[in-house]
């Protein structure tokens, strides 16, 4: 991307407050709201999104929202491309036929679900969410988008705790974009 490109990720960076100790102690914690509560930056993250899948992932059909803060980006996102939005969800919160993912977490298990009907084979999807840390949700979902028979072809966060290497859960030949990357 171009200087341009660059001097806005750093005018959103700036806008992103941090908070120690939360949710608890050791925790830092990168808060998006803070950034997004005020209508400008809202506004340039939701253009550097946009800017950043049509240089990196031009052949985008849907774009994946994961849940929670994932469904914040995902349906701008989508409508401003012209691409369906499809959620992926914790278990039991979509209704209809759905497909299910259980994965493991630092703490325990969780399951991720997504509706079989809109999944078409081969659509080339986009997972979007607001962080990653450990990979593990963003591993589980192209675990689940390809078991419905998805074309995953790429994951884009807003931020990436680089120090928790959540890349190295992502597999080989999925692209993983991030705007801003912490330590």
């Amino acid at each position: 991307m171009d200087s341009e490109y660059e001097k806005k990720i750093a005018e959103l960076k700036s806008k992103i407050k941090s908070f120690p100790d939360f949710p608890k102690k050791g925790i830092l914690f990168w808060d998006i709201f803070s950034a997004i509560s005020d209508g400008q930056t809202a506004k340039l993250l939701q253009n550097l999104l946009v800017q950043t899948v049509k240089a990196k992932f031009p052949q985008v059909e849907a774009i994946i929202g994961l849940e929670s803060r994932g469904f914040l980006f995902s349906f701008a996102l989508a409508a401003e491309l012209g691409v369906g939005c499809i959620p992926v969800r914790k278990k039991g919160k979509l209704p209809g036929d759905v497909a299910s993912y259980k994965y493991d977490l630092e703490y325990g298990s969780d399951i991720l679900e997504i509706q079989k009907n809109t999944i078409q084979p081969g659509l080339n999807c986009l997972i979007v969410d607001d962080l990653i840390a450990t990979g593990g949700s963003l591993a589980a979902s192209i675990h689940l988008l390809k078991t419905c028979g998805a074309n995953v072809i790429g994951c884009l966060t807003v931020i990436e705790l680089e120090s928790l290497n959540g890349r190295k859960n992502i597999p080989d030949g999925i692209l993983v974009h991030s705007l801003i990357k912490y330590d």
